[in-house]
């Protein structure tokens, strides 16, 4: 599998890694051999027909940060990149951005439209134009894969489209951004303001030095509109959701819910046409109620009622679990395409 990586990044660094340490097993156990035809980052383009040396590319970085610096680089943006080197896959890992979706709006349009299979964990253009790009990938006959753009390591949505295949999801309710849950699991634990422990989330790389798109959230949202489209065929978008950030929420209100036998917690919820982000009081016997910087989710269905599924929501090498899900799931449907 000749595979493109846009953005190289937590995400695409870690993909790196992750590919040095499993390839060999990758291709035993699936038959998957992949290879990085081409890495793109701000600064331009590294591409070698017979694979990028992943392990140069990422000394490169750690001593440079810029991907220019590699040996034989072009400046040679992503956009160009997917348009003028041949491969069978694209991951779309630049920044997320709900403001205009770009640019991996345009990345992961272009290619579809050159019959290049998307695997992405960008929210923002699936927040922005979900059924734009299902319609065109739909069209050009390529596979569409966004697993690790929701849940990092935790399997939502192929939970939901295979194991619960039969059922209809009436509603998803759920702690969708681990920084959020982070800090508020701290000023629950050490009483602690606000602003605290933000500055202690940021010292330790939990939180981004602008946190804004977390604790607003913003990275909620976006995520709640993927699943309301991708599980429960909704038509939404970012401006849908009605959103409530974590900012004014104090000390004095966590100890309060406490005694009351409460947490909280900051709730995405999609069920019907009602997409919110808010704080909410949750039970600290519910299954909603995790630690740290885990994410959940509960399923509401029709037919196995309520599923709850816990796990990692970000990391640089967890959520290349999803991307590893979505390249054999790719694999496992050119296989089916050929029979």
């Amino acid at each position: 599998m000749r595979v493109q990586l846009i953005g190289f990044g937590n995400i695409g660094q870690g993909l790196a890694h992750v590919l040095l340490k499993k390839g060999n097993s990758l291709k035993k156990k699936h038959g998957l051999d992949i290879k990085i035809v081409s890495i793109s980052d701000i600064t331009g383009t590294v591409a070698n027909d017979k694979g990028v040396d992943l392990k140069r590319a990422l000394d490169v970085m750690g001593k440079t940060g810029k991907l220019i610096k590699y040996p034989g680089a072009k400046k040679m943006s992503g956009l160009e990149a997917i348009e003028k080197i041949d491969a069978d896959v694209v991951i779309e890992a630049t920044v997320s951005n709900v403001k205009t979706g770009e640019p991996g709006l345009s990345h992961m349009l272009a290619a579809m439209k050159q019959k290049k299979h998307v695997v992405t964990s960008n929210k923002g253009p699936l927040a922005l134009k979900f059924k734009k790009l299902q319609s065109t990938a739909e069209k050009n006959g390529v596979e569409f894969r966004f697993e690790a753009s929701v849940g990092g390591a935790m399997p939502i949505l192929n939970l939901a489209r295979n194991c619960l295949s039969g059922d209809e999801v009436l509603a998803i309710r759920g702690i969708l951004n681990g920084t959020t849950n982070y800090i508020l699991t701290r000023m629950l634990k050490e009483e602690s303001p606000f602003d605290i422990v933000l500055r202690e989330a940021q010292e330790l790389g939990i939180a981004e030095a602008d946190p804004s798109y977390d604790i607003d959230g913003i990275d909620t949202a976006s995520k709640l509109v993927i699943l309301a489209n991708a599980i429960m065929g909704a038509d939404a978008a970012f401006k849908d959701v009605r959103i409530q950030g974590i900012r004014n929420i104090t000390p004095e209100a966590i100890k309060l819910a406490e005694e009351g036998g409460y947490a909280v917690k900051l709730i995405g919820e999609v069920s019907g046409s009602h997409l919110e982000v808010s704080p909410r009081l949750v039970p600290l016997n519910h299954p909603l109620n995790v630690e740290g910087a885990l994410n959940v989710a509960t399923f509401e269905t029709d037919v196995a009622g309520e599923v709850t599924i816990v796990g990692k929501g970000a990391g640089s090498i967890e959520t290349n679990s999803a991307i590893l899900s979505d390249l054999i799931g790719i694999r496992g449907a050119e296989r089916r395409k050929r029979q």
